[in-house]
C-alpha cells in the first residue's frame, strides 16, 4: 500500500489481526410447535424492598418541601445539597420510626437527590455505560438494552402522574411540550442522548418513552474492528473511500448502529473541508475542525416556525459546504441531498433506513416520488445512480451483535434499473447452543471500481483483498 494510505490508516484504523476462530459445532435449529412461555418478570424481592424506599421517599420528599427552601438549596453544589438532604432524612427517620438500614437510607437520599435535580428514578440508568436503550411501557413496564438484548427491569415511578413529571421536566429543559393537545414529543436531551415521549391519548396504556443515550465515547473504526463488526481490510477500503470523497449510504434498521458508523468513517474527511451536519436531534461528533451543525424545529404552539430537514438542506447549499451529512435522509430532503451530491458536493452521506442495499434504493425512489415533481421513474433512478457511489449495510443479529452485512457498490444504470455489484459480505454458517451466530465475512471477488480513483490519490490496495471466498482479515 501506499505510504499516504497508511498515514490515513494510522489516523483511525490501526492494523488488527484477530485469531482465527476456533472450529464451532453447529447445531440444528428446531422450530416449536407451541409458544414458548412468557419470560418471568423481575423478581418481586428488589421490587418489595424498592417499593419500601419509594413510599419513605414519597413522604419524606413531601416534608423536605414543606419544611426546607428549596430554592437555596437547589443553587448548592450537589455535594452540599446532598449532605444537607442526608441529615434532614435521618433526622426525619429518627422522628418518623422508620426502620430502614444504612444502604436504604443512601438510597432514599440519593433518589430524593435525583428528583430534585436529576431526572428522578431514570438517574441510575442513564448513568449505567451498559444501557443504550431505555424503553418504558406505562410506569409498570420497563425495558433497557444491553449489550444489544432487551431485558425488563423495575424503574420505581410511584404512578403515571410522577412519571409523566419526568418526562415534562426532559422536555421543558430543551424548550419543547407535551400535552393532550401535542402528545408526542422528539427531543434531543441536555447530554445529548434522543428522548420521545407519546402520552394519553396516544399512549393507551400510559406514557410511552425511548432513550437511545448518548455515547460520550466516540467508537473510531479501528473499536468497530475490535468488535468484529467489520474487517481490517473492509474498514481501510471503505475508510480511503471516504477520504476520496465517495458518496456513501450507510442502510440499516433501528438500532443497528448506522450513526456509530457515520461518526467513525467521517474521522477518515479531510480536515481542510467544510462540513455541515442536519439531524432532528444532533447526535453527530465529528472531529474536524470546520463544521456546521444545525438541527430540525417542530412547529410553536400555533402552528408556526417548523423547520424540516428539507429546508435545512436547501439551505445548506448556500452555505457552501465541500460536503453535506444528512443524520438520517426519510422523506422529501432525499430529492435536495441528491441534487447535492450531482452538483459539486461528492463525498455527501446519509444514514437510510432499509434492511437491504437494494432496499435503500428503492426508498430512495418513493422518496424522490414524495416531492410531487413531475419526473419519470427513468429519471428518479439516474439521478440515485449518478449520486451514490457506495452502500454500506448494518445488520443487528439475532444474539445482539451489530455487524456490517454487505458493501456494495452503485455502478450505474442499465436500461431502467440500476446496477449494483457486492464487494464484501457476511456469511453466516451457524449457531452455537448459547445462540451466538457463526459466520464470517468474505469478498465477493469483484475488484470496485472506485479503485482507478483511489489509485489516482495514490492508494492502493493488494489484490487479495478481494480475492473471492477469502475469509476476511
Amino acid at each position: 500500500m501506499s505510504s499516504r494510505f497508511s498515514n490515513l490508516q494510522n489516523r483511525d484504523v490501526r492494523p488488527l489481526r484477530p485469531p482465527e476462530p476456533a472450529p464451532v459445532a453447529h447445531h440444528a435449529v428446531v422450530i416449536p410447535t407451541t409458544r414458548k412461555p412468557a419470560p418471568p418478570k423481575p423478581d418481586a424481592a428488589p421490587a418489595k424492598s424498592a417499593n419500601k424506599v419509594l413510599d419513605a421517599r414519597v413522604r419524606i420528599h413531601r416534608m423536605l418541601l414543606e419544611e426546607i427552601n428549596l430554592v437555596a438549596l437547589e443553587r448548592l453544589p450537589k455535594d452540599e445539597m446532598r449532605r444537607q438532604v442526608h441529615e434532614f432524612v435521618s433526622e426525619k427517620t429518627r422522628e418518623e420510626r422508620m426502620a430502614i438500614n444504612t444502604a436504604e437510607l443512601d438510597a432514599l437520599v440519593d433518589d430524593i437527590v435525583d428528583e430534585m435535580v436529576g431526572l428522578g428514578p431514570l438517574e441510575p440508568l442513564l448513568k449505567d455505560p451498559e444501557i443504550n436503550d431505555i424503553l418504558i411501557n406505562g410506569h409498570q413496564n420497563c425495558f433497557v438494552e444491553k449489550r444489544g438484548k432487551l431485558q425488563q427491569v423495575h424503574i420505581p415511578f410511584k404512578d403515571e402522574a410522577h412519571l409523566l413529571r419526568i418526562i415534562n421536566k426532559i422536555v421543558a429543559a430543551v424548550g419543547r411540550r407535551v400535552d393532550e393537545s401535542q402528545p408526542m414529543v422528539d427531543a434531543r436531551m441536555l447530554d445529548g442522548s434522543r428522548f420521545n415521549a407519546a402520552i394519553r391519548p396516544v399512549g393507551v396504556d400510559g406514557p410511552l418513552v425511548s432513550i437511545r443515550k448518548f455515547s460520550k465515547n466516540k467508537l473510531g473504526l479501528h473499536k468497530l474492528v475490535e468488535f468484529g463488526a467489520i474487517t481490517q481490510n473492509m474498514a481501510e477500503v471503505l475508510a480511503a473511500a471516504v477520504h476520496a470523497r465517495k458518496t456513501t449510504i450507510i442502510s440499516g434498521g433501528t438500532g443497528t448502529g448506522k450513526t456509530t458508523m457515520l461518526n467513525a468513517l467521517s474521522a477518515f474527511i479531510p480536515e481542510d473541508e467544510r462540513l455541515i451536519t442536519i439531524e432532528d436531534a444532533a447526535e453527530l461528533q465529528l472531529q474536524q475542525p470546520h463544521v456546521a451543525r444545525m438541527e430540525t424545529r417542530p412547529a410553536n404552539i400555533e402552528g408556526h416556525g417548523e423547520l424540516k430537514q428539507r429546508d435545512l438542506v436547501k439551505n445548506a447549499l448556500r452555505m457552501r459546504p465541500d460536503r453535506v451529512i444528512l443524520g438520517e435522509c426519510r422523506g422529501e430532503e432525499a430529492f435536495d441531498m441528491l441534487q447535492a451530491m450531482n452538483t459539486g458536493h461528492e463525498g455527501s452521506m446519509a444514514t437510510i433506513h432499509a434492511n437491504t442495499p437494494r432496499d435503500a434504493i428503492s426508498r430512495l425512489e418513493q422518496m424522490l416520488g414524495m416531492t410531487g415533481m413531475p419526473m419519470t421513474v427513468q429519471s428518479i433512478r439516474s439521478q440515485i445512480a449518478s449520486a451514490l457511489d457506495i452502500i454500506v449495510q448494518l445488520t443487528r443479529l439475532s444474539d445482539g451483535k451489530r455487524k456490517v452485512t454487505s458493501v456494495a457498490e452503485v455502478t450505474g444504470m442499465e436500461g431502467d434499473v440500476i446496477q449494483m455489484q457486492e464487494i464484501f459480505r457476511f456469511v453466516r454458517t451457524g449457531m452455537e447452543a448459547d445462540g451466538k451466530i457463526v459466520g464470517h465475512f468474505e469478498a465477493t471477488g469483484i475488484r470496485p471500481r472506485f479503485l482507478e480513483d483511489l489509485r489516482n490519490m495514490g492508494i492502493e490496495f493488494p489484490g487479495k483483498y478481494f480475492e473471492p471466498g477469502r475469509p476476511q482479515e
